[in-house]
């Protein structure tokens, strides 16, 4: 009987075992490999620095959150109108057919080329949480200054992370570059898993290189939360490589998009009348708020129009005079001269005038 039992337990861990095996072939994750000081790696994900933190804001100045201006990010500050939402959107699973009108919806907004796959993600956060797992582990090239997941991400699974070089099996180009709005070329992309981060392209999209989607290795990331100014309806897309997205699709889940946001983003997507005008609109308050703030002295390095970068005698100096005012800015650890404002709101105009004055 014991005899017996214990075989059963081996038998069983045996199957276990093999279970894993086949899923971390199936699917490629390299984290089960967890890199040496991979604590210290997750812990320090908790500091990774961020625009949008309002509590710290709040907790060193005073105020409520309601009181504040939040400069410190790029999100649109006129969102697009939230449209009617089905009530079975909040109360049964997502659907097929909802997916499918998003995706629809996504491919026709893009222009996206044929052969290109389109999957809609949870925020663009999550999907470069795991695209890291989606190749074998190597170089990969993300120059810098950028936005600053990439790098974690990859580093957090085993990646030797550089800034340049011919010799990387991966590379990582946010397009246009946040914080300094730069943009890259398409012979700038190197690697076999090639990562394009368009989160902030949709100000401009001329600039896209979305015609690159249909190349191998190629994920393009569109983000729904900036320019729509929906940033906590948690959508994204990733656009490219058909059999990238679908381990990506395995590794996020079942219903991953939440019913309401797979609504939204819909109607957002199907209305290109209001995306036009929004742009028109962006690129006059961008230059407004340029205005603004270089009479205080202060150069532009570049931006977007949802957010501009300014070079300053002394960034902390110039966040804190904002501050006393109940306005947020973003400054960054890597340049003491660097300061970076979004766009206000239609009531934040004259608050952030009185503060420059």
């Amino acid at each position: 009987m014991v005899n017996s039992r214990a075989k059963k337990l081996t038998r069983r861990r045996s199957l276990e075992k093999a279970a894993l095996f086949r899923f971390v072939e199936t699917v490629g994750l390299a984290c089960v490999r967890r890199p040496a000081g991979w604590s210290a790696q997750l812990a320090n994900t908790e500091k990774r620095d961020h625009g949008g933190n309002l509590d710290a804001a709040v907790a060193r100045f005073g105020g409520t959150r309601s009181d504040w201006i939040d400069l410190s990010t790029g999100i649109n500050p006129i969102a697009f109108p939230i449209p009617e939402i089905p009530d079975d959107a909040w109360t049964a699973l997502p659907d097929k057919a909802a997916l499918e009108r998003l995706h629809d919806a996504a491919r026709r907004f893009w222009h996206v080329p044929e052969g290109a796959g389109v999957l809609a993600v949870p925020g663009a956060s999550a999907a470069i949480a795991h695209i890291p797992l989606l190749a074998p582990l190597g170089r990969v090239c993300i120059p810098a200054p950028t936005y600053n997941e990439h790098a974690a991400s990859f580093t957090d699974t085993g990646w030797k992370v550089v800034q340049e070089g011919n010799d990387c099996s991966a590379s990582v180009h946010v397009h246009p570059n946040n914080p300094d709005g730069s943009v890259w070329q398409v012979q700038d992309l190197t690697g076999g898993l090639r990562i394009i981060d368009e989160s902030f392209c949709d100000v401009s999209p001329d600039a896209t290189l979305i015609s690159e989607a249909s190349v191998p290795g190629t994920l393009i990331l569109k983000s729904f939360g900036k320019f729509w100014g929906l940033a906590g309806v948690r959508l994204g897309f990733v656009i490219g490589d058909p059999a990238l997205l679908v381990r990506l699709s395995q590794m996020l889940g079942p219903w991953s998009v939440a019913g309401p946001a797979l609504h939204i983003g819909a109607a957002a997507l199907e209305d290109m009348p209001w995306a036009d005008k929004t742009r028109h609109r962006l690129q006059i308050d961008a230059d407004r708020l340029d205005d603004l703030v270089t009479k205080q002295g202060t150069t532009v390095v570049g931006g977007t129009s949802l957010f501009r970068l300014y070079d300053v005698e002394n960034a902390a100096d110039f966040q804190e005079r904002l501050a006393q005012h109940h306005i947020w800015s973003r400054i960054f650890p890597y340049n003491p001269r660097w300061l970076r404002l979004g766009l206000p709101g239609a009531g934040g105009w004259d608050r952030l005038s009185a503060a420059l004055a």
